[in-house]
């Protein structure tokens, strides 16, 4: 299709486009521009695929037969008010470039979302992509307090604000937060943010891989003085991986002033066999899987949670590929090599086989998803809220798993 002549739009020729079978992708670079390229796409019956900064394009089911719509060149703090510790900024904006932007102040944006700092605010929203602190400090839909998209009918709409309390109206907001860009493209967001701690220090402990003992180690880590940050246990491929040495880990995040840091440091250190390390092992974590093809992602109860581990590391282990686990959500997640578009007859009958826990597939190679998670999103009420935002499904199709041939 010929590009929309509006003010703030531009094309090019990356890979980014290339990634989704075009030549050049659009690159607005203010709002009115985003909703004169969506009411285009109305007009012309042209799909669309949202790429914040292209560093997660894989995640998801695959989106095809799509124009890619670039939104790194709408990007830029819009406004940051260090008083109120609120932010907002328009959705191209690289996590470190708020980073920087709130260190200035002693100030921090505490998504931390797995994949590393190089990715968007509004890429991170749009998945509601939660890290490792998740647990402690909560999930992108706590910390996003509003936002401006576009629907798919061409409107820009807003939900929340740029402050902490507010309440009124429908909850726009967290209904669009990890909605995958299905209900509408994310222009601007507008976030909380917390005071950066004085002091932070990061416990490694050996951590048993069979479910008792791992379950005995958990009971007196929640039983002990320690008010972690983040909990996360590392297989023993992973700890090598990140030159942590050659068995499994559990890594404890700490924060606070030098005293309570030091206090809990202690504990943990007189509950296991403990070692300090450094703090940057954090964003090493964050992206370890670059490059992998396969995530899936599982959880439980907090009860079950050394089961949900021991089954998500006998499948890495089955794979060839590492695992790690929020012990403060009952989150694990397992990164997988494959070959050739498929993955080992072993990995594949595990997954077959099915699971009384939770099971999301982040990425996939492409020929997998219509065998291993072949139900689309059609429920009535899901398809009704589409509808509702996105009638002609013209964003980001075939993400929900519906058939776009």
């Amino acid at each position: 299709m010929d590009a929309p002549r509006a003010l703030g739009v531009t094309t090019r020729t990356d890979s980014v486009a290339a990634a989704d079978g075009q030549q050049s992708a659009l690159r607005p670079t203010n709002v009115a521009a985003v909703r004169d390229i969506v009411r285009d796409a109305i007009d012309h019956e042209t799909r669309l695929r949202i790429v914040g900064r292209g560093t997660w394009l894989d995640a998801g089911r695959p989106v095809t037969d799509a124009q890619a719509l670039s939104l790194d060149a709408l990007s830029g703090i819009i406004d940051y008010t260090p008083g109120d510790l609120t932010l907002t900024a328009r959705a191209g904006t690289t996590l470190a470039e708020i980073s920087a932007a709130t260190a200035a102040h002693g100030q921090w944006l505490a998504l931390a979302p797995w994949g590393g700092d190089a990715g968007s605010l509004g890429a991170t929203a749009a998945t509601a992509t939660a890290g490792p602190m998740s647990g402690a400090l909560g999930t992108p839909r706590d910390i996003v307090i509003g936002l401006e998209a576009v629907t798919g009918t061409g409107d820009v709409v807003r939900g929340g604000g740029k402050v902490v309390k507010n309440v009124a109206g429908f909850d726009l907001t967290r209904l669009m937060v990890g909605a995958w860009g299905t209900l509408g493209i994310l222009t601007e967001v507008s976030v909380r943010l917390r005071a950066l701690p004085e002091r932070e220090a990061t416990v490694a402990v050996a951590a048993p891989n069979a479910a008792p003992p791992l379950s005995d180690l958990l009971t007196r880590l929640r039983s002990a003085a320690v008010a972690p940050l983040a909990a996360e246990i590392l297989s023993a491929s992973l700890a090598a991986r990140l030159g942590l040495g050659d068995g499994a880990l559990l890594l404890v995040r700490l924060a606070g002033n030098a005293e309570v840091v030091a206090a809990q440091r202690d504990a943990l250190h007189a509950l296991a066999e403990a070692t300090d390390i450094g703090s940057d092992v954090w964003n090493t974590l964050r992206g370890s899987d670059a490059g992998e093809s396969t995530t899936i992602r599982f959880s439980s109860s907090v009860a079950r949670f050394p089961e949900l581990w021991a089954s998500a590391n006998r499948l890495a282990s089955s794979g060839g590929g590492h695992a790690h686990g929020s012990v403060l959500r009952s989150v694990c997640r397992v990164v997988l090599p494959d070959v050739e578009g498929t993955l080992p007859v072993a990995v594949l009958d595990l997954l077959r086989a099915g699971t009384r826990d939770v099971r999301i597939f982040e990425r996939l190679p492409a020929p997998l998803w219509s065998s291993l998670a072949p139900s689309p999103v059609g429920d009535r009420l899901s398809r009704g809220v589409r509808n509702a935002f996105d009638p002609r499904e013209l964003l980001n199709p075939g993400i929900l798993g519906e058939d776009r041939t």
